[in-house]
Order: structure tokens, then sequence, then C-alpha cells
């Protein structure tokens, strides 16, 4: 009896052993098992692939037993974090996010691609370059639009970056890192929107009030300076002096518990999916730290941090009614999910402002020619150490060409003498390349 027991309790734990061995090995291929089928033809499945841009110019390509880029360098280079490599060294780039897809691999059938496969991306490589030269070869920064009533990201370019022929050159030290959705960086004064939005829903007599700089403004014992001397301004005036005295003011009258929803549910404080490739979070403060804090915070300063792609969203909504058109990489004709990300008045409010920025104080015929209608909003995120994060942010007030833009370019000072005239160049680039 003794020894069937035993038996019985050995079979039992063979019986375990193996529902164990079955259940890791079923997990283990549902998340590895592309890389366990294409182990063998590292290139690929078999046949060979294309990775196009919106018109049809060849950004990459691959058969069974090769690889290649476009012939460009410069379409290369100004692109490098949108196509990645075959390496991937690039946690962005397409060519790792959409490999499976671009194998015809499936977990029930396995590698299944007779033909060659071709990928079309939203993408513009002619408006990449664009932006890659704008922003200058040698600084670091990053340049996105997008077209915010179908959600097409046109253009998606990081500097410093990488020529994937070119094996032999130096790369530049962190230039794998796609700035556009992988890094966060100090807000400045483009947080202004986001303080402005949060005032409007929580300040009843915001738009009654008005606000005084005198060049400084003490609260408790820390001075807040401003860049000029603006005297008594509404909000309006205010968003268009970006002025830090009145949005000090302004943040603590809305309140740390309205900034901190509203920051969050404009989504800066998580990290969002472009057609599967993550974006980064951002970060505010997660708790109260007195009304000094809270005016730095106020005004883009303090610890707040933003992602380009936060951003980008962000102003889309605004400039969509508050609707956001789900950006997205991949060319469909299937419409994009939407969200109503900022609400309606508030977002027709905040258009308002930054189209009344954008006429009366960014000189729009000395730094954008032929574009008189837009909205924006600069920025000029100061780092402690004497140099500045430049931002410029907005949308286009242009049916034939409804594109909202974001733009920072490291430690290289004012947002309206740096980073406004890349956008400017950006943007001539898309509209010349739809029309």
């Amino acid at each position: 009896m003794k020894k069937i027991t035993r038996r019985a309790f050995s079979v039992l734990l063979l019986a375990l052993a193996l529902i164990f061995g079955m259940t890791v090995f079923v997990l283990r291929y549902a998340d590895e098992g592309a890389d366990w089928a294409l182990y063998f033809a590292s290139a690929n499945s078999g046949a060979g692939g294309e990775l196009r841009d919106r018109h049809g110019v060849l950004l990459a390509s691959f058969d069974a037993t090769s690889f290649a880029f476009s012939a460009d360098a410069e379409t290369r280079v100004a692109c490098y974090h949108v196509t990645g490599d075959y390496w991937d060294r690039s946690g962005t780039g397409a060519l790792s996010a959409y490999w499976d897809r671009m194998q015809e691999y499936s977990l029930i059938e396995g590698t299944t691609k007779k033909e060659p496969k071709s990928l079309t991306l939203t993408i513009d490589a002619s408006v990449c370059r664009a932006a890659w030269n704008a922003i200058g070869y040698d600084r670091r920064g990053a340049a996105m639009l997008m077209n915010y009533k179908t959600g097409e990201v046109l253009a998606m370019v990081s500097l410093p970056s990488v020529d994937p022929v070119n094996g032999e050159a130096p790369v530049a030290d962190t230039a794998f890192i796609n700035r556009c959705l992988s890094a966060s960086f100090p807000p400045g004064s483009v947080f202004k929107l986001v303080t402005t939005a949060a005032a409007i829903e929580s300040v009843p007599d915001l738009f009654s009030r008005s606000f005084l700089c005198e060049g400084e403004y003490t609260i408790g014992s820390v001075t807040i300076h401003c860049t000029g001397v603006h005297g008594e301004q509404s909000v309006e005036q205010a968003l268009a002096n970006s002025c830090n005295c009145a949005f000090a003011q302004i943040a603590v009258a809305t309140g740390y518990a309205s900034m901190y929803d509203h920051v969050k549910a404009y989504g800066f404080l998580d990290g969002h999916d472009l057609d599967g490739i993550p974006s980064v979070a951002g970060q505010y403060r997660t708790q109260y730290a007195g009304d000094p804090e809270l005016a730095w915070s106020g005004i883009g300063q303090s610890t707040d941090l933003i992602c380009p792609f936060a951003l980008l969203r962000y102003v889309a909504a605004i400039a969509n009614g508050g609707e956001l058109v789900t950006p997205h990489l991949i060319l469909t004709d299937e419409p994009a999910a939407k969200e109503r990300l900022v609400e309606s008045a508030t977002a027709a409010k905040l258009r308002e402002m930054m189209i009344y920025n954008f006429q009366t104080r960014y000189m729009p015929d000395l730094y954008f020619p032929g574009l008189y209608y837009a909205g924006a909003k600069t920025g000029t995120a100061e780092l402690g150490d004497g140099t500045s994060h430049a931002w410029f942010t907005g949308f286009l007030d242009d049916p034939a060409h409804p594109y909202a833009f974001v733009v920072v370019i490291e430690r290289a000072g004012s947002g309206l003498v740096a980073a406004a005239p890349a956008a400017n160049r950006i943007l001539h680039a898309a509209i010349a390349a739809e029309d």
C-alpha cells in the first residue's frame, strides 16, 4: 500500500512539473515566439520588405540576405529615430516596433509571409530633413509635427542622430535616444498653457481680474523675477507677455489640487502610445510644497518636466476644439480614434489667446513670413546654470494645413529667437510638401 502511495505521489509530482513546464513554455512562446521563429533567418522570414514615407520615398528595405536604408544620407540621418535600424539600437524605430507586422508573423501560424511587404508611414521625409536642418546638426533637440484633424504624424526628428549606414562614424552621446518620445525636459513658459487652462476652470473671476507686474513678485520669502515690467494686465495680456509675476499669482489662485488634477488629466504625467511605440511620462510635484513652489511650478519651472510628445497632443487638442485625434505613425485609410482631452469652452479660449500671442507678440512678419494664421507659445526653460532650453509650440489656424507642432532645442536660449525660426522652416516645408 505504501509503495502504491509513493508511486501515486511521484506521478502527481511529474504531472505538476509537466503542467508548470508547459505553462512556462506557453508564456515564453507568447512573449518571444517571433524571436524564435526568425532566429535562423536573422534578416527576415524569407521575403523582402520596404519601409516608405507617405509619398513613397524609400526609408529602408531588406530581402532574405541583406539590409538597406535610403540612398540619401540626409534622409537616413533625419529619419533615423523614425526608422530605427535592424539591430534594435533605437527603441522607438519602426523597424523594431513593426518587425513582426512586416514579417506577417502570428502566434498560431508562425511566419507566413511569401511576398514582399511594404509598410507606409505617415512621416514626410522632406519635412524631417527640414526639421533636422532647422534645429542644426550640431545641436541637441526635438521636433514633431502632426495633422490635428487626422492624427497623422508628419515629422518626428531628434538630434543628435545616427547614420545607420556609416558604421565607422563616431556616434554622439545619447544619439540613440529619441528625444520626441523618450525624454522629458523642463518646459518653461510653454507650461503656462496648462496653468491657464486650470485657471479658466478653477478661478471664477479670472477674466475680470488684473495682475500686477513690477518686474518681480515676492511670495513668502521667495522672489520671482520677470523678463519685463508689465504693469496691470489681464490674463490674456499676461499670457502674451509670458509674465512670470502674473502666472505665479494665477497658479496660487488656482490652487495645488486643481493644478495637479489638470496636469494629470491632460496627460503630462503618463506615458503615451504612438502606434505601439511608448513615450515617457512627465513630472509634476506629487504633494503640496507651499505657495512659493506652486508659483514656480505654474510658470513651468520648479521640478516640472514634460515630454515633447505629450505637449504636442495637448496643443493639437486645443487647435481641434479640445478633441484629440489619436496621433499615429502608420498610414491607413481607417479614421483615427478621438478623445475629449480639453473642455471645448476652455480649448476655444486657449486657442483664441494663442492666436492673440502670435499676432501681437511674435512678430509674424519677421519670424513667420507667410504664416499669418497661427497660434503659439514660446518657452525659455532656465536650467540654473545660466543656460535655457528653447521651446516653441502651437498650430496653424488653416483648414488646408491643420498642423500642430512642438520644437525644443537644448541650451539654445530664448524660445522666440532659437526655436521659433526652426518651427517656421518646418511649417513652410510641410506646406510645400502638400501643395
